[in-house]
């Protein structure tokens, strides 16, 4: 499709949903599909909702819609504060409030943490076929992706082992987990996420081993029990197609909801077809390499054993076919000599991940002992095999195997405070067949990797203004493999355990301005990539090697904020310094070979984001930040930290016609401070550092027929057609896009 197609599209678009956005206004907070006929004149200032991270109390408080749940948008009326109503929290009735990533009952304005939540709305609107365009644009994150069909997340310039992700409370991460940009991430299919948590620069404390730089939630969708409480038992079907020219790539997921006295059920799947990329790129218009499947499918069913219990059971399958890794394709990179001879093709061929757990939530257990109980049994499975040359002459394959368990208990104590306690406990073991010309396996066959962790979290009111936070948790882990050091076996058993905590104040300076600040410790023992793989599909220098002395690396960090909650207005502000002990790092351990060591580095930087309600509807909304980090031992930069980025748009929502309106740009800096071990030499970074960039973007929608059953919508993004590159990244920019998106809710 040509630019000008393209922009004559967009025009008709545009005038097609004019009219909608001289329609009437409501006042937002109210969810009554009523025509106002008053005026825009006539109309109340508009105020932003509360933002929460956990369900209500009651659900008999609950502000409900007067449509059956999957006819709903799915989000708040706000101007897009990165924020949910409670229609948007997963876990119906009054459960799941432990189970949310703060897994404490309240909400983002009252805690000291740096976090922000992706609601289902917004997803829907960027019509998003995969994770890495849900999340992307986030505050403090950016989306790496090395390939087409994968993506990294970054939080505060760290990325891989030490980013802890999240399925519902589910660890995502597993032993074999990459320290560097991995995958992973892209293996959850948005279309059964109700929302995404991120919690910046802590989490170890509530969730264990891993998150460093943070910690992000991926909260999946359930059949709603509040609708079926208040107005009775309900069906609804849902069909999604999304269609983007940038790679002729279709993505279509039909959905089925329903509650039947006490059994609620919820499930859908999926399909992606992507097709080479267009990009910005001048005469290099397709980028080879980028083309692969993807299928996916998820059942959820929810069991109300009595008003105080509910059993859950929900499995999860997602498998992605023929993934090239882009940056390792003939005909890419660009400027690296045609370096892609480094070893020929490479292939993600399964990249599959499943995932089934059972869990019980209880309130008043054990007689009042406590207030809620959660507990939680579940099995993930995470499988890749990598293939390489054309035709294939190797293969190397991983298996990993999760088995975990976890409870978690809250007490409300009054003028205590509110206490949270739990364990979790989860077991790797990992099986690693090879074959063709492979020497061997990625990771020793047969290695396992067992974590154990109890933790204990308060909320205490110190004052009238003043309340603290404060948790500490015990971690130990054991692991044990033969990995071949030099071509010879080495049989190792290491294990390692530590004492972690965190503190955290809230000062309510006024009703609508909160000072916050917090002291996190963080703690990531080395996994089975670190110690044990014999990697050759990774690094582009050479091959990484075991590293069998390797400690823990710890971290502190140390966050000042302002938060502010206004009728109209709402920010968040933060500066932060984080403190990496014993970070590892890659090393050069011979000609083409690397091994890792571990080096103190350190973090920082600035966020901020927020949203002003100019009316009941129309919105500025917009993030900035910027974050340094350097190797202490060596006065390099830290591998791949991204450069400082942010967004500023307007925005137009008409929560009762289901319409919007956005436009907005996405603005990076140059990044040239490179790490010169892994940075110069790295495929995915431009000779001389990345160039920066500034895309502009549209997105819009609407609703129409009988109870807005139909929906359209369309986002064109690179308006001007701007060649870019985010950084690190193995995949181009596109040039100029449309996606189409068109749902059908019968």
């Amino acid at each position: 499709m040509t630019r000008n197609l393209l922009l004559a599209y967009t025009i008709g678009a545009l005038v097609l949903f004019g009219g909608r956005l001289s329609a009437q206004d409501a006042q937002p907070g109210t969810h009554a599909h009523v025509a106002d006929t008053r005026s825009q004149d006539d109309q109340p200032e508009g105020t932003l909702p509360p933002v929460e991270v956990r369900p209500p109390e009651e659900p008999n408080v609950r502000q409900i819609e007067t449509a059956p749940p999957a006819t709903s948008m799915g989000g708040s009326p706000s101007s897009g504060f990165p924020g949910l109503s409670d229609s948007q929290l997963g876990q119906p009735g009054p459960f799941g409030a432990t189970t949310g990533i703060l897994r404490s009952k309240q909400s983002l304005f009252e805690t000291p943490a740096a976090a922000s939540i992706r609601s289902r709305e917004e997803i829907q609107e960027r019509q998003a076929p995969d994770m890495f365009h849900a999340l992307q644009n986030e505050v403090g994150v950016l989306l790496q992706s090395t390939a087409a069909g994968q993506a990294s997340p970054y939080i505060r310039g760290l990325t891989g082992q030490q980013i802890l992700i999240l399925v519902d409370g589910i660890r995502l991460n597993n032993s074999i987990t990459r320290r560097g940009p991995n995958q992973y991430f892209n293996t959850i299919d948005p279309g059964m996420v109700d929302h995404i948590e991120v919690l910046r620069g802590q989490g170890s404390v509530l969730w264990g081993s891993d998150a460093i730089g943070g910690t992000i939630n991926v909260v999946t969708r359930g059949a709603n029990s509040h609708w079926a409480a208040m107005h009775g038992d309900y069906f609804t079907r849902e069909f999604t197609q999304y269609y983007n020219t940038s790679n002729s790539s279709p993505y279509s997921r039909m959905n089925v909801e329903g509650w039947v006295g006490r059994v609620g059920v919820f499930g859908g799947g999926s399909f992606l077809n992507v097709r080479d990329l267009d990009t910005g790129f001048g005469d290099f218009s397709r980028q080879p390499g980028t083309n692969y499947q993807q299928y996916a499918g998820d059942l959820k069913f929810n069991y109300m054993l009595d008003k105080n219990q509910m059993l859950t059971v929900s499995v999860q399958h997602f498998e992605q076919q023929d993934l090239p890794r882009s940056d390792r394709f003939p005909g890419y990179p660009l400027d690296r000599n045609n370096s892609n001879t480094l070893g020929g093709a490479r292939f993600f061929d399964p990249q599959q991940r499943d995932l089934a757990y059972i869990r019980y939530q209880t309130l008043d257990p054990l007689a009042g002992t406590f207030d809620a109980l959660t507990f939680t049994a579940s099995y993930h499975r995470q499988r890749e095999v990598q293939t390489r040359g054309i035709p294939t002459t190797r293969f190397q394959e991983t298996d990993v195997q999760t088995t975990g368990l976890q409870a978690v208990a809250s007490k409300d104590l009054g003028p205590f405070g509110k206490w949270t306690t739990g364990f979790d406990w989860y077991y790797d073991d990992v099986n690693s067949p090879f074959g063709g010309t492979a020497s061997g396996p990625i990771v020793p066959d047969d290695a396992w990797y067992r974590r154990a962790g109890w933790f204990l979290n308060s909320d205490i009111p110190l004052t009238n203004r003043l309340n603290a936070t404060a948790g500490v948790r015990f971690e130990s882990i054991e692991t044990a493999g033969t990995p071949s050091v030099m071509n010879t076996p080495v049989s190792i058993n290491p294990s390692y355990s530590d004492w972690i905590g965190h503190v955290g104040l809230v000062y309510e300076l006024t009703r609508s301005v909160n000072l916050v600040g917090s002291i996190s410790e963080g703690f990531r023992a080395p996994n089975l990539d670190d110690l044990m793989a014999n990697n050759p599909n990774v690094l582009q220098q050479g091959q990484s090697l075991p590293s069998l002395g390797l400690t823990p690396e710890h971290s502190i960090n140390y966050e000042l904020g302002v938060k502010t909650d206004f009728d109209r207005l709402r920010t968040q502000t933060f500066v932060f310094w984080t403190d990496i002990q014993d970070n590892i790092v890659s090393i050069t351990a011979a000609p083409n070979t690397f091994a890792s060591a571990n080096q103190d580095s350190f973090v920082q930087g600035v966020e901020f984001n927020g949203d002003y309600l100019l009316t009941c509807q129309w919105a500025v909304y917009g993030n900035f930040w910027y974050t340094f980090g350097e190797n202490r031992v060596t006065g390099a930069p830290l591998s791949r930290i991204p450069p400082a980025q942010g967004i500023l748009g307007l925005r137009y929502r008409d929560p009762i016609h289901h319409s919007y309106f956005a436009v907005y740009t996405w603005m990076s800096d140059r990044q040239d401070r490179l790490d010169t071990v892994r940075d110069v030499t790295d495929e995915r970074i431009p000779i001389g550092g990345t160039p920066g960039f500034a895309t502009w973007n549209i997105r819009l929608g609407r609703a129409f027929g009988n109870s807005d059953q139909h929906r359209l919508s369309l986002s064109v993004e690179n308006l001007l057609d701007q060649p870019y590159l985010v950084h690190g990244s193995g995949v181009l920019g596109t040039g100029i896009t449309a996606r189409f998106g068109y749902a059908w809710i019968y």
